[in-house]
């Protein structure tokens, strides 16, 4: 099989694609992330997703490079990403609470020995529960989102925060759509339920 190489410094995308039973390798994409409130979300992240899959190209000459990037649209149409701060994510969490939100996580799969690429965009819409501001700083102070795009983590305590959730693949609020990773594998020849070749 070829090799696969995960493009991401993101714990969260690394345990996300163990759940596939893969051989793959990570690395720290060389792309930086850039916010253009200009761009529409889809595009925006779609253009991430594969940028940092591209970066990796000289260092795997013969890979499937898996890319991806996420940012949010809160109920103001605004493209926000992660806070990077505890300040931040509860400011952000005040302003989210009682609306609903729409996440959008581009995802990019670059062979490295054609050029050929694949890219897509999963959405996931979620409504946030009225909460006080004492309720989300109790929740910041124990899960510590800074480095999550909407300032929760939905596979821990964040699910406590949501009324209701709207998409295909939660997972895609976690960072790592599988369901259309799945699929976008099978077009480079990697099927996940095939037993492996001998040896």
């Amino acid at each position: 099989m070829r090799a696969l190489v995960l493009a991401s410094t993101s714990p969260y995308r690394l345990k996300l694609l163990r759940q596939l039973e893969l051989n793959f390798h990570v690395a720290a994409p060389l792309y930086k992330e850039q916010m253009d409130p200009s761009v529409s979300a889809e595009l925006l992240v779609r253009h991430q997703a594969l940028h940092k899959a591209k970066s990796l190209r000289e260092k795997y000459p013969d890979a499937l490079i898996i890319g991806s990037d996420q940012v949010f649209v809160d109920a103001r149409r605004r493209i926000l990403g992660k806070p990077g701060s505890v300040a931040k994510a509860v400011m952000q969490l005040q302003e989210m609470q009682g609306r609903k939100h729409t996440f959008y996580t581009g995802l990019a799969v670059f062979d490295s020995a054609t050029g050929e690429s694949l890219t897509e965009c999963e959405t996931f819409t979620i409504a946030m529960r009225s909460l006080t501001e004492e309720q989300i700083r109790y929740y910041v102070t124990k899960e510590n989102p800074v480095d999550c795009a909407g300032s929760f983590k939905i596979e821990g305590l964040g699910i406590a925060l949501m009324e209701g959730m709207e998409g295909r693949d939660y997972n895609s609020l976690i960072g790592l759509p599988l369901i259309l990773l799945v699929n976008m594998l099978s077009h480079f020849g990697v099927q996940i339920l095939a037993e492996p070749l001998a040896e």
